[in-house]
């Protein structure tokens, strides 16, 4: 049983590197697919122009200039470049453990801190999100970004075991 538990984390922790690495390679190769949103967002464009006399209330809080957003985009995706690294190197870890090379402890830990980061991730996009209130106008984005966060809370509830 010990063995197939280790198989099932490193193929749970392994689908979540999957989906991230995507995500990553995405945004280090077309940017502009993502950063366009990312910035409309902290624009809060689509909000001032669907809902005026709310953005009225927090107009404040909108990020226009361009150079910040381009920084905020690169943060984001070298957070998620270190989630998935860390991701990797715990399938890594719980792939040595399932075969007898290393300590399925060591594994999960790894494995458990790069959920932790992807979870943080998706978790932070909520927090800010609801900043620049995207609920008004991103309603998609802030759905992606819940159920992202659940599926890392999932698998670091999974990892503990």
């Amino acid at each position: 049983m010990d063995q197939m538990l280790i198989a099932a984390q490193a193929l749970a922790t392994g689908l979540v590197a999957s989906w991230l690495t995507l995500g990553v390679r995405d945004n280090i190769l077309h940017p502009s697919v993502n950063e366009t949103y990312t910035a409309e967002v902290m624009e809060m464009s689509r909000m001032r122009a669907e809902y005026p006399e709310a953005f009225a209330h927090v107009a404040h809080r909108a990020v226009t200039n361009r150079r910040q957003q381009h920084l905020a985009f690169r943060i984001v995706v070298a957070a998620e470049l270190v989630a998935t690294l860390v991701l990797w190197a715990g399938v890594i870890g719980l792939g040595m453990a399932l075969f007898g090379f290393g300590s399925a402890e060591t594994g999960r830990s790894i494995a458990l801190a790069g959920a932790m980061l992807f979870t943080a991730v998706w978790g932070g996009f909520l927090v800010v999100g609801n900043h620049f209130c995207y609920w008004f106008c991103h309603e998609g984005a802030q759905n992606t970004h819940y159920q992202m966060t659940l599926w890392g809370v999932g698998t670091m509830i999974f990892l503990a075991l």
